[in-house]
Formats: C-alpha cells, structure tokens, sequence
C-alpha cells in the first residue's frame, strides 16, 4: 500500500496516523444522539405482483454526530427484536465512529420492532411468508443506496456490523452486496449451526461446558438436583416441587417438563451474558452470573433449592413473589424458548423456515434432562401452527454453508464463553476472512461498549477490529 496515500485517507477523515493504535480511552466527550427516521421500503422485492410497488415504514437510528467528509458508513444490521436494544448493545460503533468520521445507522429487521411491511395485519399467518433473510438483506440494501445517495458527496464505504443473528446478516451482507458492503464485522454469527451444519446438540452441550469453566461441582450439583426433582416427581411430591420452586402454579406430571426447560433456559441465557459486569440485555444480570449462579448452587441447603436459586438469578432480577412458568418461557421452534408478543412470533416462524436452531438436550452429552426436540418434532409443530415445513438445507445453499473461501473483508468474531461459539468461524479460511477468539468473553462481548472490567482480550480484538476495519476504508478509497 502507498503509504502517502494511507496518510491522505486519515487526514481526509479527520485524525492522525496514530489511528492504527486504538486503545480503550477512545470515548467520545458527548453521548451519541440518534434520530429515528422511517425509509419508504418495498414490501415485497421479489414478487412484482403479489404487492405491486407497495411500500411499509421501515425505522432506522441515525447519528450525524461523528459524520466527516470522506468518512464511512458504519451500519448495524439489525436482528430479532426492536432496534433501540441492539444499539444500547453496539457501543463499539459509536466509540470508533469519530476516529473514523463515520455517520452511524442502525437498521431495524422487517416484523420486529416497528418496522411491520404489513401493519397490524403483518402476524396473520398468511402473511408471515414475507418474512425472510433474503427480505431483509433486500431491505438494507435499498436503505443503504438511499443513505449513500443522501450523505455521500462520492462514493463511500459501507461497514457492516451485527452480533448474534445480527452478525450472520452482517456477514451475508458482505457474501450478497459486495458492491455496497465494503466490508464487515460478524460478532458471535454461529453461521455453521444455523446452516444445519456440526453437531445438533452442540449447543446445549457448550452451555454446560461454560459452566464447567466455573465449577465442575456446580455441573455435578445442577445434574443431581434434576434427577432428585425427577425423584419427587416419582413420589408424588409436585406441591413440594412447586414449593421449591417458587411457582405460580402448582406443577403436575404434564407441566414437568415445562418447569425443567424452564431451568434449561435459565441457565442458557445466564451462559450467553457472562460479562465481567452487569448488564441488561436479556434482563437486569450481575457481573460474572455464571459464576453467582453456581455460588446459588454451591450454598444452597439442598441441591433442588439450589436449582430453585440458581435459576433465579435470571428470573429473579425484579423479586418476584413466584414465578409463572408459562410466561417466563414458552415452548416454540426454538427450544432456547419464546416469549410473549409479535416479536417472538416473529422468531418462531424464522426458526421454522429458514434459520436451523439446536435440537433438545441429551441428558447425556449435557446436564439437562432428556427434552427432545427432533427434526420431525420440529415440523409437526411449525405445520400445526403455520402451516410450514424448516427447510433445513436453505441456508447452506442460499449463503454458501461452510464453504465461505470465496468472500472476502469479514471479521469473524467469538468469544471462549459465549455456548453460540463452537457454532461459528474459528479459523480464517481465506486471507481477508478473519476470525478472532476473545477470550474471557461472552456473546458478542466485543461489539459492547468499553467497560473498566473488559479482559485485555476484548480490548485486543477491538483494536485489531479496527486497524481492519480502516484497511477496507483505506483500499475502498484506493481502489
């Protein structure tokens, strides 16, 4: 590279040569302000005449506050939920964004949030079908032409950026619009797993392999309260069960495994936000929970207390009085649970369509209890309430599988503890196909704001992120 030329791209954003040597003092004085905004989006990109030239209010966030001439676009793609969540989530974005001059966009997913292509009629079932990856690519690509032509004097760089299935759009970005996608950073994508790929009942095993990093007792204790609740339940003794507990309503032999699944998502949301400090993106959490859940399990009277506690570390964040099960978790496509709301049926049909999530646990290759969720168990509820069948093969033919050599300009991110990992790119299989391993770090730790209790692995990889990031900036503008 003409280092001259590197020194103009610098100068034209605005900073000094010394932003290759990012550290953790990088703040910027005021806090980003964001403007929501509503772009005109087509309903349905691929059948001229099922909607015609039909268009729905699609919402972005948008910060003009680090813009600089010449600067990049840095845009998130936004995932399962309303978009305000992910960016309180993605400090990382406006950290850098005055280094880099960047305007700053986060982009809302079509059937979450407010951005319904079909109003209130948008949950019908017959109208689900416009609810789909390909959509919602199609969705940001046409946003981003439309923000290139409005902030862009010429052409600039576009950086994408997700976590989590935000980290997989952010990747298929790159793979589908190279030519808008000058570059992006796919934190915490478990792009293998979700193609159907590895193995099924990887997840939950790597859920208990995070605990295990804790204590192997707290493992050995969370097996022996199940099968000592499995006892009571033997005996009769469901009153002593819900007591335990804490339930709202008595369990019975038909609500059993509810309450166990109940448990196994406890402990799966615990694992996926074991950040050094508290936070709230599942929910009110304390620093390292995965470690206070198995201090619960530790200290308790009695293992099954011990579970009763240990769960309610994530449950428990607003003292409740009991716990009402059936709302806290609610069977679906996704044996990681749903909510309540258009948000989370708008989960469970991507979970029966296009997006492969985990099978059930073993009780063997982890420390839940037997609770099967088989690919035919999977299509027998996903026909029962949408009428659909998952295709489990779409996404590793329609986003490349495993065999993604031929991209280029992705980070690949994980984290050590984070139970998605094992599901995503760990090794770089070709040169500018990155992967980075945080260590000490949680799902999608790196894309989170600068916090005094980060590891220094985290601030590593946020700044190898960065110098990447600029080279893409860089070789955009000498291209």
């Amino acid at each position: 590279m003409d280092i001259f030329f590197y020194l103009l791209v610098l100068s034209v954003l605005g900073v000094n040569s010394q932003v290759i040597q990012f550290t953790k003092d990088i703040a910027q004085d005021e806090a980003p302000k964001f403007t929501e905004m509503y772009f005109d989006q087509f309903v349905d990109h691929f059948n001229f005449k099922s909607h015609g030239s039909a268009t729905y209010k699609q919402r972005f966030l948008i910060t003009e506050q680090y813009m600089k001439e010449g600067g990049p676009i840095f845009f998130y793609a936004g995932n399962e939920g309303p978009i305000e969540g992910f960016q309180k989530a993605s400090g990382f974005l406006t950290e850098h964004a005055p280094k880099f001059g960047a305007l700053v966009v986060f982009a809302e997913h079509r059937y979450y949030g407010k951005s319904l292509p079909l109003g209130d009629k948008s949950f019908m079932v017959d109208n689900l079908g416009l609810l789909t990856i390909e959509q919602a690519l199609a969705d940001y690509a046409y946003l981003l032409k439309y923000l290139r032509s409005k902030y862009c004097s010429k052409p600039c760089p576009v950086i994408a950026f997700g976590g989590s299935y935000g980290g997989q759009l952010a990747a298929y970005l790159r793979f589908k619009y190279p030519d808008l996608i000058a570059g992006s950073l796919s934190a915490s994508a478990p792009i293998y797993w979700i193609s159907g790929l590895g193995d099924p009942h990887g997840f939950f095993r790597s859920v208990t392999d995070q605990f295990a990093k804790s204590s192997q007792m707290c493992v050995n204790l969370i097996k022996q309260a199940f099968s000592e609740t499995q006892k009571m339940a033997d005996q009769g003794k469901y009153a002593d069960i819900s007591s335990s507990f804490h339930t709202c309503k008595q369990v019975n032999s038909s609500t059993l495994d509810h309450l166990y699944k109940w448990v196994r998502n406890a402990f799966t949301s615990i694992a996926m936000v074991n950040y050094p400090y508290p936070s709230d993106l599942l929910g009110p959490m304390p620093g390292h929970p995965v470690d206070v859940a198995c201090s619960k399990m530790t200290s308790a009277s009695n293992v099954v207390t011990g579970l009763a506690n240990a769960a309610g570390v994530f449950y428990n964040a607003t003292a409740v009085t009991c716990y009402n099960i059936f709302e806290d978790f609610v069977d679906c496509a996704d044996p990681t649970g749903c909510g309540l709301g258009d948000t989370s049926t708008a989960w469970d049909y991507q979970a029966c369509t296009e997006i492969n999530l985990p099978q059930g646990s073993t009780g063997k290759t982890d420390m839940f209890p037997l609770l099967p969720l088989t690919p035919e168990m999977r299509a027998e509820y996903c026909q029962k309430k949408y009428g659909v069948t998952p295709r489990v093969d779409w996404l590793d033919v329609q986003f490349w599988g495993a065999n993604i050599s031929s991209a280029s300009n992705i980070i690949f991110s994980n984290g050590d503890l984070d139970p998605w990992g094992p599901g995503g790119v760990h090794t770089s299989p070709a040169p500018s196909l990155v992967a980075l391993e945080v260590i000490g770090g949680a799902h999608h730790l790196d894309l989170r704001s600068s916090n005094p209790k980060d590891p220094q692995s985290v601030i590593d990889v946020r700044n190898q992120e960065a110098n990447i990031i600029m080279q893409w900036i860089t070789d955009f503008y000498e291209r």
